[in-house]
């Protein structure tokens, strides 16, 4: 932490104490750390220079959570400081869904269907930009280092050309990265969500892509617990499948620059089967 970051954490909780570090070390873009102040629980988070996301998730926290915490299933808000990029909440008791057997409980991922709903049935906007500048995005990221094969990117430039980018789309607040990695479980049975980083104004749908990439794509029985929680289908076939083309193209590129192998063949496997289902 930054020494504003510290005066700023000692006056909101003068003398808080470490209880357990849960920093993402191998990135080092931020600290987390969970405080006890008073007898209380809290989460620090404290963003870096580099750390482009503490400002998306303070909005979050801001404008878009209350459906969640009113429920106790995020955690509220105490304070938060957009410039020094530091943000305090509540501590919300509970561990990941990832790697426990909750992970392939139906159940599971209905509760996070029904919370989902309750995220994106707020209101929303109509943008009649947003097809361009994903278009934009996507080609900006074939402009980096990868290793998808020269053949495949030539293909994808023809796909990512055909799209019509004069359709106007409806955003509502997504959590950008909805998966089991932040899905917090109680002993109950419980399930809560965590980290909002990449919460933003989007198509509905966006959220669904890294599950059906993943979870779904294992285990149909997940999607259709998902979708029985959420209580419709948000994708339509001609924009769900220009998703998952542009979730693709970033995840094997975006792996590829992380030196993430194992996450890039993920990526490199999206493709292809993206590319298979082209109208």
């Amino acid at each position: 932490m930054t020494p504003r970051q510290q005066a700023l954490l000692d006056s909101w909780l003068p003398g808080a104490s470490v209880v357990q570090d849960h920093s993402w070390s191998e990135l080092g873009l931020r600290a987390v750390l969970e405080v006890e102040h008073e007898g209380k629980r809290f989460v620090v988070k404290a963003g870096g220079p580099d750390d482009g996301h503490m400002a998306r998730e303070i909005r979050a926290h801001r404008e878009w959570l209350g459906p969640w915490t009113s429920r106790g299933r995020a955690p509220s808000l105490v304070d938060a400081d957009v410039e020094a990029r530091l943000l305090l909440t509540r501590h919300l008791p509970g561990r990941l869904v990832e790697g426990t057997p909750y992970a392939d409980e139906p159940a599971a991922f209905r509760q996070a269907g029904v919370l989902l709903a309750l995220l994106h049935h707020q209101p929303g906007v109509v943008d009649d930009d947003y097809e361009r500048r994903e278009v934009d995005r996507a080609r900006a990221w074939l402009g980096r280092p990868h290793r998808i094969d020269p053949a495949v990117e030539t293909r994808l430039h023809e796909v990512i050309d055909s799209w019509d980018t004069s359709v106007s789309t409806r955003l509502v607040p997504t959590h950008g990265d909805w998966q089991p990695r932040n899905w917090l479980v109680e002993d109950d049975g419980t399930v809560s969500i965590i980290d909002f980083g990449r919460a933003d104004l989007r198509p509905a749908a966006t959220d669904l892509v890294r599950l059906a990439a993943q979870d779904f794509r294992r285990a149909p029985a997940l999607e259709d617990a998902f979708l029985g929680g959420y209580g419709d289908d948000p994708r339509s076939p001609a924009s769900w499948h220009r998703m998952r083309v542009r979730e693709a193209i970033g995840t094997a590129v975006w792996a590829f620059q992380v030196g993430d192998e194992g996450f890039e063949q993920q990526g490199l496997r999206m493709i292809a089967e993206a590319l298979v289902d082209c109208p």
